[in-house]
This record gives structure tokens, C-alpha cells and sequence, in this order.
């Protein structure tokens, strides 16, 4: 039986991991939980599995209860389901402590990405973003030699077809309208800046070893290929499925197994058609910052990231305008003296700067 803890259980990607979980008594059990402030739900979680698992409140235990659950000795696998560059010691943490990681905080790889490799050494980690998980997927038994691209698909977000001009006015429930999936906040405004989009991207350079140069990305607006893999010899091999995050978090579960589906199957016929677009960057500028930050290397990427969480916090409390978070992120970026990503503490040093560097842009928002 595997014994897990999940970091963030919360959240939407941790309450569909218990949903996961509760199919299979007999094979997973649950013996440690963490949310930020959501005391009351961790509390009905804990009180319906079988074992009470050890939890923390990081608004009261700080990151200190995070690693205590990463380190747990009855724990062989930990979901790190975390918003925000917070997960990266955590991550790291359970690396470290030889704990099988599946990940879904893609801040991780984004802020430090070159020590959480250095961390794993020959571990590997099974992503559980649908994008990644259908990369993975993908990749399953193929030489690397022969990968020639990887294309990850985006929906496009709520905006998808709307100007740069049009987008000044958009207001928060608008942004938090996804057409496809169901997410929390942060992760469904990143959605709609398209910055989540260049996230994935950092995150698959540093899971699959592939240069940016050969990570594209594609507008689809039906969000049932969740990514594709193009090969030298022109084949390209793509995963389909329910826009369900049940069923990656199922499959990182069971890898290299397979179970029944946790959520409905697609219908071809009544689907008719998949499109494909090439992203519009120029009403959605931050994909391109992210690229830019993941070519630049060093402590670029944990500033960008630092200062998109800033930017977006700043346009759920209404203040700043959505499309200032594109723009504040380019003032961050373009400010930035890069230093070797070497340390947590450096990467944590570079991230404080970043977001005081936003708050002084943002400050000045509409002045």
C-alpha cells in the first residue's frame, strides 16, 4: 500500500487527488495533509479517511510543518500540489528524503529548476499538469534522440480573439470565467494572461531536457489535446482525453499502470472537429516574456514568476488592470541583473527583489 502526503489538499488539484485516492482503499492511504488558511475543510478532510493523518496549517505552522510532512517516514510519496514558489523546498525536501514526487506545483521547476535535477538525480518525477502528463505520456519508450519538438496546447482562456485594447477594460469575473476548466484564482488568471502558458513551457524544458527552441506552443480551443510530441521522422503523437484533472493525477498515481477512468470517456463523432491557432502574443505579451526568461537562465525565470504572483494579486484586489500584469512583468524582467540560480537562497533573494520591484511598478499604477 503507498502511503502519501499532499501538500496543498485544499486546493483544486488536492481535493481531486482525495477524490482519486478514495476509489482505491486498499491501495493508497493518506497519512499527511497541508492547506494555507482553509482550516475548517483540512479539518473535514482529515476526518474522513481512515487513519487521521498528520496536518498543517502553513498560516500558522509556516514552511517549518510543509518539510516536517515532506520528511515523514511512513510517507513513500508526496503530491506537491502548492500554489506559487512556495513548493520549491518543499519539492526539493522530498527529493531529498527519497520520496517518490508527483508534481503539480510548476513553480518548482520554473524558480529552481536546475536544483531540483541536481536533487533528483536519478529519480524521476512524474508531472501531474495535463499538459506535462501528456508529454510524458508521449515520450513513454522513445529515444530522446529522436524527439524533434515538443508542442504543448493552450485553450486560449476567456480572451482568446480579443485585442491588446480590448483587454484593458476586462474585469476580474471575467477573467475567472474559463471556458474549459475548472481551476483556482491564480492558476485560472494566468490562464487568461496566457503566462500559465509560459510556465509549462520552463517547466518542460527542465523536465524533458528539450531547448526552448523546440517547445512550441498552440492555441485549442476544445482543450482535448493536451499535448503533442513531433518527431524527426515527421510522426507526431498526441494525448487525448476529458478536460478532467482526475485523470492525470490518476495516472501519476498508477504509473506505470493504467486504471479505470476516474471521469468520462470523449466522443470523436460528437466532438466533429479540433482546432488549432498560433497564440497571439501580441495581446498576450507575457508567453513571450516567458520564454525570454527561460532563455536567459539563472534567477530570471524565479523573478518572473515572483513578479507575475505579485501582479496578480494585484489585480484580484483591483489594483491594477489586467493587462497591467503583462506589463509590470516586463518592467521586472527588463530591471533584473541575472545571477547564477546556484542556491535557495539566492533564487529567494532574487524573488524579494522582484516583488518589490513590481509593488513600486504597481504603486504607481494609474498615477
Amino acid at each position: 500500500m503507498r502511503s502519501i502526503v499532499i501538500l496543498g489538499s485544499t486546493g483544486s488539484i488536492g481535493q481531486q487527488a482525495l477524490d482519486v485516492i478514495a476509489r482505491y482503499p486498499d491501495e493508497y492511504r493518506v497519512v499527511g495533509l497541508s492547506a494555507h488558511n482553509q482550516a475548517d475543510l483540512l479539518a473535514k478532510q482529515a476526518a474522513t479517511l481512515p487513519v487521521p493523518p498528520l496536518t498543517t496549517l502553513t498560516s500558522r505552522d509556516g514552511l517549518a510543518g510543509l518539510l516536517e510532512l515532506c520528511r515523514l517516514d511512513e510517507a513513500d510519496t508526496v503530491i506537491n500540489a502548492l500554489v506559487g514558489s512556495i513548493g520549491l523546498r518543499p519539492t526539493l525536501e522530498s527529493l531529498q528524503a527519497g520520496k517518490k514526487l508527483l508534481l503539480a506545483n510548476k513553480e518548482s521547476l520554473v524558480a529552481g529548476g536546475e536544483l531540483v535535477l541536481a536533487a533528483a538525480g536519478k529519480q524521476e518525477i512524474i508531472p501531474i499538469d495535463s499538459e506535462h502528463s501528456a508529454l510524458f505520456q508521449c515520450l513513454r519508450g522513445e529515444d530522446p534522440a529522436d524527439v524533434a519538438k515538443l508542442i504543448i496546447t493552450a485553450s486560449g482562456g476567456p480572451f482568446r480573439g480579443r485585442s491588446r485594447t480590448e483587454l484593458s477594460a476586462v474585469t476580474l469575473t471575467e477573467a475567472l470565467a474559463h471556458p474549459r476548466w475548472t481551476m483556482g484564482p491564480k492558476i485560472t488568471i494566468d490562464s487568461a494572461t496566457m503566462m500559465n502558458k509560459g510556465l509549462e513551457v520552463i517547466e518542460a524544458h527542465y523536465l524533458f531536457g528539450m531547448p526552448y527552441e523546440n517547445i512550441d506552443v498552440v492555441v485549442h480551443p476544445q482543450s482535448i489535446v493536451h499535448s503533442l510530441v513531433e518527431y524527426v521522422d515527421g510522426s507526431v503523437i498526441g494525448h487525448l482525453g476529458p478536460t478532467d484533472m482526475r485523470v492525470p493525477i490518476q495516472y501519476a498515481l498508477t504509473y506505470p499502470r493504467r486504471q479505470t477512468a476516474p471521469a468520462g470517456t470523449i466522443n470523436l463523432i460528437e466532438l466533429a472537429r479540433l482546432d488549432f491557432e498560433a497564440p497571439d502574443n501580441e495581446a498576450f505579451p507575457a508567453l513571450s516574456y516567458a520564454y525570454q526568461a527561460g532563455r536567459t537562465g539563472g534567477t530570471a525565470p524565479a523573478v518572473l514568476n515572483a513578479a507575475n504572483e505579485a501582479a496578480v494579486a494585484a489585480f484580484r484586489a483591483g489594483a491594477c488592470g489586467f493587462s497591467d500584469i503583462a506589463d509590470c512583468l516586463e518592467d521586472v524582467l527588463n530591471s533584473h541583473s541575472v545571477l547564477p540560480a546556484d542556491s535557495v537562497d539566492v533564487l529567494e533573494e532574487a524573488e524579494r527583489w522582484a516583488r518589490e520591484r513590481a509593488a513600486s511598478w504597481l504603486a504607481a499604477w494609474g498615477n
